[in-house]
């Protein structure tokens, strides 16, 4: 099985109405992308200081994922016909099926944040295994230890946490810092997010971790 992606170049006055009418029109699924990302005209659209206000991107990509079989031609008429546009650019590109858990995976390999803690997909070995090693899965929930913020957090924990410590993870999302400083000697460790999700994948991440943590949706 296969699908067909369509990336049409929009801007920031016409990406919504293209992206919804594709939608209309039998697509998939439909994104907005900046049409600069990775490139020196990068446009950020977060409200920074000195930034625009949050927004659109002046130069968009619009991509939508349609059938395989799918007309293309007749798409784009049917798009500059019901959005009123001119002359549409567009490019296609045929997408294979894979197994895309496998592919999911191979983006994942183990994080060090020092010499003696270790982030470990369950699909991997620890590099170190007389380190402490937290077994965790990327899933729905914020906090694989990638992120910069959860990776410098887990390494002042282990510049913090003693025996005997109590620990407050405040947005536990994956519950990788409740975790990490109940291995790392915490007493109590309570963990709490607004997202019922977060909470599910803490409590399953600790008992795969083999921690008492407690966890509680705000």
């Amino acid at each position: 099985m296969a699908w067909v992606s369509l990336k049409i170049e929009a801007q920031d006055n016409n990406a919504d109405l293209i992206s919804d009418t594709l939608m209309e029109l039998g697509a998939l699924s439909a994104i907005i992308e900046d049409a600069n990302a990775e490139t020196i005209d990068e446009q950020p659209i977060f409200g920074e200081p000195g930034d625009p206000p949050p927004g659109i991107w002046q130069q968009n990509l619009v991509s939508a994922l349609f059938d395989e079989g799918v007309d293309i031609p007749a798409v784009i008429q049917a798009l500059t016909e019901q959005a009123k546009l001119g002359k549409v650019t567009y490019t296609t590109e045929i997408i294979q099926e894979q197994d895309w858990v496998r592919a999911t995976q191979s983006q994942f390999d183990p994080i060090k944040i020092t010499d003696t803690l270790w982030i470990v997909p369950t699909w991997h070995e620890s590099p170190n295994p007389d380190a402490i090693n937290i077994v965790l899965d990327p899933g729905l929930a914020f906090g694989t230890g990638s992120h910069p913020t959860t990776h410098l957090c887990l390494a002042w924990l282990t510049q913090t946490v003693t025996a005997g410590s109590s620990v407050l993870d405040y947005g536990c999302g994956s519950g990788i810092l409740a975790i990490a400083a109940k291995k790392l000697g915490a007493d109590e460790v309570v963990g709490t997010d607004i997202d019922t999700q977060a909470i599910q994948s803490s409590l399953y991440n600790a008992e795969q971790n083999q921690v008492e943590a407690k966890f509680y949706d705000a």
